[in-house]
């Protein structure tokens, strides 16, 4: 059974969380701890706020962004790296903003190394989309891990460090992919905001649907392997920030709140 957590915040939901609708469906005694970056942030120990309130700063400079004070979004690209990643790493220098990579590993971490380098050393947030992007909650328990656990060593020999966060391709998690993500370190990340990239070319649309579902505290999912995507996110970020939103990382989006191995963050 789960960990006990502050009832007011986390709850233990059982079923699967699908990848159209994120949908919460009840199924017998299978589980796992969810909760929301507010929540998380709300529920962080007294240690870690006052460390944070020790060093907070202003709301725009990497990682004195206090997101209890901010408004902050986290903007999220998957399945990369790509062909598409060193110019999508320009748009966010030029406009100093900072994401969160999910990378996959075949493909794209073992055939561009240098890329995830660069992601690394301006100050993005590496993070684990599995190794060829099988549904974890449709193979086996070995293979599921492995999944993740080639990316964590892939990630960890090229820059030296081994990502805490990965999301499940689909964004479908159960009982048993949780406690795989425990096992290997890795809190599972979702998300409240979805252009579908991988349905259209269009970056206008794009645009109009990343801008039309942000709210504070959300976490946007897009993709740097689809030809659209790219070219909207200056459009993203310009509106964004005439909206007075601050884009952040996840990390930094649940900071004082450190990500909790196994835990399910959904906005």
């Amino acid at each position: 059974m789960p960990k006990q957590i502050s009832a007011a915040r986390r709850s233990s939901i059982a079923g699967l969380l699908t990848a159209a609708s994120l949908a919460l469906t009840l199924s017998g005694c299978a589980s796992y701890d969810v909760t929301a970056p507010a929540d998380a942030r709300a529920d962080a120990p007294a240690a870690d706020v006052n460390a944070k309130d020790a060093k907070a700063g202003d709301a725009g400079s990497g990682d004195a962004v206090d997101c209890r004070k901010a408004k902050c979004v986290a903007l999220t690209f998957d399945a990369g790296p790509s062909e598409n990643t060193n110019r999508l790493l320009d748009i966010l220098k030029e406009n100093k903003a900072h994401a969160t990579f999910f990378m996959l590993g075949k493909n794209h971490i073992a055939e561009r190394p240098a890329e995830v380098k660069r992601i690394d050393a301006e100050g993005h947030e590496l993070a684990n989309h599995t190794w060829s992007h099988q549904i974890l909650t449709e193979i086996k328990p070995d293979e599921a891990k492995r999944e993740l656990s080639q990316v964590q060593d892939a990630v960890r020999k090229i820059t030296g460090k081994t990502p805490k966060l990965m999301r499940p391709p689909q964004g479908r998690t159960n009982e048993e992919v949780s406690k795989i993500s425990k096992d290997l370190g890795l809190a599972q990340v979702l998300w409240s905001v979805t252009a579908k990239d991988y349905q259209t070319t269009d970056s206008d649309l794009i645009t109009k649907r990343v801008l039309d579902q942000t709210k504070r505290d959300g976490i946007i999912l897009l993709h740097d392997i689809y030809k659209g995507t790219v070219p909207a996110v200056p459009g993203i970020l310009k509106e964004l920030k005439k909206r007075g939103y601050t884009v952040v990382t996840v990390s930094q989006l649940l900071s004082p709140a450190k990500p909790e191995p196994g835990m399910v963050y959904r906005p």
